[in-house]
């Protein structure tokens, strides 16, 4: 039977901002898919720097995008929404204005590229996040967020496939994709603007108190940031970890990781929207530990699957990785949604900036515990991760 979301798309498309706004998250979308898989490269083969070099400034970039989370919670907090995500927005094109202007060799305005880069990222999320929550409530809110992740995966997909068909054409086709892609985000930051969405938390604590009314107990914020640190994990499975065990402990063809990489993206742009809405009988706290037993329940799987070795080992883990895409959705799906119910409307930008400081660390952190597992063998990598995503299902649902 097919699954339908129950809402008309203009509803959806009102409830995400706005036609104006919805091009402006796809353009962006765009550009992030253009030039983010390929920055390491572009650091190491347009300006000649060092990969550990290029892989450090990255790095910082990303710390420092993390600590001004607290600064952007306090902006949304004022009422900003528009302006903020323009203000992201804006931010990486100084950061790829430097990129195309970087003279060969110096590390120290990649390293400001990538702080620009890094902040712009990180604080688009909250902000992103905020408006929706303004402009639509309850469960329609909620397949906004969906819609939007899909959207915005959907123009990451394209992104990716665009510069991985220019990438051959060397040092010049890189800078020219950071010089579209800086144009993407200016046109995006205009369209943003443009929307001139802007809250007033004391009204919409009135209006969340009446529209959206949440049976469920509010955990503790503490908890429920730890342990989406862990859930985190799974954004990483189809880059990194998948890839680590076809091609290093399974020797399978490169072909399998690609193939699964792709799946995730369909399953994504396709199954986001109408999972979140049929998971809407539950209570969102329900929905997200929901997402940790489905997201363990695949842990376990990829364990099994590696054990059969070479020859079936690779189809099955290529199955298996469906089930930790459904995980990825329905936690996707829910996660963002409960923080926005719980946070009081006077410091839902507070609440959102935290949440992202959890995502932002456990998004950095897993590629570092992923690769320290994998050479223990695959009940060091998939067992950690299978216990330590089904205790944080149990700290979610408790």
């Amino acid at each position: 039977m097919a699954i339908t979301t129950g809402i008309r798309p203009r509803a959806l498309l009102r409830a995400s901002g706005g036609p104006r706004y919805a091009v402006a998250l796809a353009v962006d979308a765009l550009g992030t898919g253009l030039l983010r898989p390929f920055l390491l490269l572009y650091g190491v083969t347009v300006l000649r720097l060092s990969a550990p070099l290029t892989g450090t400034a990255m790095a910082a970039g990303v710390v420092a995008g993390l600590v001004c989370m607290p600064a952007v919670g306090r902006w949304l907090d004022r009422g900003a929404r528009s302006t903020v995500v323009a203000a992201s927005m804006l931010v990486r094109v100084l950061g790829v204005a430097l990129l195309v202007a970087i003279p060969t060799g110096n590390a120290v305005l990649f390293a400001t590229a990538a702080l620009f880069l890094g902040i712009g990222n990180q604080a688009w999320p909250a902000a992103h996040a905020a408006l929706v929550a303004t402009v639509a409530h309850g469960r329609e809110r909620d397949a906004a967020l969906a819609g939007c992740r899909a959207l915005r995966n959907a123009g990451l997909g394209a992104g990716a496939l665009v510069a991985t068909a220019c990438v051959t054409g060397g040092a010049s086709a890189l800078q020219a994709l950071a010089a579209v892609t800086g144009l993407a985000y200016l046109a995006a930051a205009v369209l943003a603007w443009s929307v001139h969405v802007r809250a007033h938390p004391v009204a919409a604590a009135a209006v969340a108190a009446v529209e959206d009314r949440d049976d469920e107990p509010a955990p503790r914020m503490r908890a429920l940031l730890a342990a989406n640190v862990i859930y985190v994990f799974c954004l990483n499975v189809p880059e990194i970890a998948l890839p680590l065990v076809l091609v290093t402990q399974l020797h399978a063809s490169p072909v399998w990781s690609a193939a699964t990489f792709v799946a995730n993206t369909v399953l994504v742009v396709g199954l986001q929207v109408p999972v979140t809405v049929l998971l809407s009988r539950f209570p969102r706290r329900a929905a997200l530990a929901i997402a940790g037993v489905v997201l363990t329940v695949s842990y376990v799987g990829f364990l099994a699957a590696t054990s059969l070795g070479h020859g079936w080992g690779a189809p099955a883990v290529a199955a298996v990785s469906v089930l930790c895409t459904l995980g990825e959705i329905i936690y996707a799906g829910s996660a963002t949604a409960l923080v926005t119910a719980l946070a009081p409307a006077h410091v839902l930008g507070g609440a959102l900036a935290r949440f992202q400081l959890s995502t932002g660390f456990g998004f950095a952190a897993s590629p570092a515990v992923i690769t320290a597992l994998a050479p223990h063998g695959p009940a060091a990598l998939w067992g950690s991760l299978a216990a330590a995503t089904l205790l944080s299902a149990c700290a979610v649902a408790r």
